[in-house]
């Protein structure tokens, strides 16, 4: 057996932040390295330490791809909270081996039955009116969903290790420290960060937390069920807590939430069929549109990574950012005409408009997201699951139900403002702010199949860098053959949504830049390392593990 601390893989990376986990188990064993694993009876490439621990324990102990992402996932809500907890929600895409069938689940967080839109239309709001933004959380309906679905043991069994690292304590790990650096100001003077501030300091990496009210809340919503959030004290004290700060939510709001299951967005390309998050979610357009843009046979003869390769994918992105400012909204009170979006003809005339030698501009809006959590799992039977989850920004609405120890998210910040729009001619926007509706998000879980068999599942962290990024991530490896290590550590380029028209990683040549500015491109750095992907690779009975580079992490391989 194998254990590589992140020190280890810092030492060979160079990594720079911490987000994403991946879980795999598998009959064969490849060779690893840093955060990048061969896959035998289990693996694990995760943000977090305790994460990757507990969800291989599970794997360990006969549990399956759904098990594993249930406890990483409440795992890391724990010792990675400034990107997810049980006060979030999220998407998940997953492969069913037994019935051999795709699924999605929707437990994004919605607004509830009574929303000021005049209020979120002033946007940014002071902290004391910030429990305005606060939806109602789906993270544990959602995992839940997935529970009946797909997992293997008990409820219980499932959210104890959470619960235990909540009690016991774990260690501090780089980007959370980094973030409390970053937050300080903001964060230390709200009632319950405390516990990240010891003698009045952020924690520093390797200094131990405990989150004791934390703990005894996942006690009882293991003993009871997710019920015991969404009714009762924890409720009443959630509820409370956000109205105290603005927000107009109420206990039937948590009540009735219920989880939408949702037909995955499919498309067949480069020999495989690759199913991506629908709305509301709007990563999983942009991908499909791509995919439609441009041949297989086009973006290999340009080159990956080529000057033209990277300007005809950001000119379609941007097409795709556009469509979602004009037509997303959440599909229950917006009617998205995806075969409409989605159709040849309309898209073979945005092909014929983008040209290898000039670059639209996109009109300038403020589209905000942030803090996100993906992990990818999968087992011996085939089964796969993809998840993404999140609080939003930093520690979401910087709001904490101190009682016990639930960060509040931010998610209504999603909804976008009529200023938001006006560059693309509309009076209105279809994702505004609006009672019971969900935001649009950028989250992207897909999962891929080759002949009807799992090969792939992927999914990204980093707001509205996560459909670009996830979309550059999959062609390299379906066009250009790249294993998950390669695919995930390569450079990768940012769309913007004001000042510059492309944002570049560190590793692009001198010629590139200058070749893209040649072709109108307004290039600059990226001055932001937070963003990440994470992926699951099976290739002729072989498979293997990454954790992006941008974010510290943990690579662990059984080798019995």
């Amino acid at each position: 057996m194998r254990y590589s601390s992140s020190k280890r893989i810092l030492s060979l990376a160079g990594l720079t932040g911490i987000v994403g986990l991946l879980v795999w188990t598998f009959p064969r064993i490849s060779s690893s390295q840093a955060a990048a694993v061969a896959l035998s009876q289990a693996a694990v490439a995760s943000e977090s330490h305790a994460a990757a621990a507990d969800a291989r324990a599970i794997l360990e102990a006969g549990g399956n791809a759904a098990d594993a992402a249930i406890v990483a996932t409440l795992s890391a809500g724990v010792t990675s909270p400034t990107s997810s907890g049980i006060g979030g929600g999220g998407f998940l895409v997953a492969y069913d081996a037994k019935k051999r069938q795709v699924f999605a689940l929707d437990f994004r967080e919605r607004a509830g039955a009574v929303i000021e839109r005049n209020i979120l239309e002033q946007r940014p709001l002071p902290l004391e009116l910030s429990g305005a933004l606060v939806g109602v959380p789906g993270e544990l309906r959602g995992l839940a969903a997935l529970w009946k679905r797909l997992g293997s043991k008990t409820w219980r069994e499932l959210v104890l290790p959470a619960m235990r690292r909540a009690r016991d304590g774990y260690a501090v790990g780089t980007h959370l420290a980094n973030m409390l650096n970053y937050g300080e100001k903001k964060l230390k003077p709200v009632p319950g960060f405390g516990i990240y501030y010891p003698k009045g300091k952020p924690a520093v990496v390797g200094a131990r937390i405990k989150n004791p009210a934390l703990a005894r809340t996942l006690a009882l919503i293991a003993e009871k069920g997710p019920n015991a959030f969404y009714e009762g004290p924890v409720a009443e004290a959630f509820v409370s807590h956000a109205r105290k700060n603005g927000s107009q939510l109420n206990l039937n709001d948590l009540k009735t939430y219920q989880v939408e299951e949702r037909e995955a967005l499919k498309i067949r390309y480069a020999g495989h069929e690759v199913y991506t998050m629908p709305p509301p979610s709007a990563g999983g357009l942009m991908m499909i549109q791509l995919m439609k843009l441009f041949s297989p046979d086009e973006l290999k003869a340009l080159g990956l990574a080529s000057p033209a390769y990277l300007h005809l994918l950001a000119e379609g992105m941007r097409g795709a950012i556009a469509d979602r400012m004009r037509y997303l909204g959440d599909p229950a009170f917006t009617k998205v005409k995806l075969e409409e979006l989605l159709a040849d003809e309309r898209l073979l005339l945005r092909r014929q408009a983008i040209s290898a030698s000039r670059t639209h501009a996109m009109p300038r809006f403020g589209l905000e997201e942030h803090g996100t959590h993906h992990l990818s799992t999968g087992d011996a039977q085939g089964n796969l699951v993809s998840l993404t989850t999140t609080v939003n920004r930093l520690f979401g609405s910087k709001l904490m139900v101190e009682k016990y120890g639930i960060v509040q998210n931010d998610e209504l910040d999603d909804f976008n403002r009529r200023d938001d729009v006006t560059g693309f001619a509309l009076a209105d926007t279809p994702n505004p702010p609006r009672a019971l509706a969900r935001p649009i998000s950028s989250m992207t879980p897909t999962i891929v199949l080759k002949d009807g068999a799992p090969r792939l599942a992927i999914g990204g962290s980093g707001g509205t860098a996560i459909a670009t990024n996830v979309s550059q991530v999959l062609l390299s490896t379906l066009l250009f053959k790249q294993t998950a290590q390669q695919a995930v550590s390569a450079p990768r380029f940012y769309v913007p949504f004001k000042g510059a028209t492309l944002m570049l990683d560190e590793g692009f040549p001198d010629k590139t830049w200058s070749s893209l500015r040649e072709r109108g491109e307004v290039v600059r750095s990226v001055r932001f390392k937070t963003t990440g992907v994470q992926m699951v690779q099976i290739r002729e009975g072989r498979a293997d593990a990454a954790a992006d580079p941008r974010k510290h992490g943990l690579a662990w391989v059984n080798s019995k």
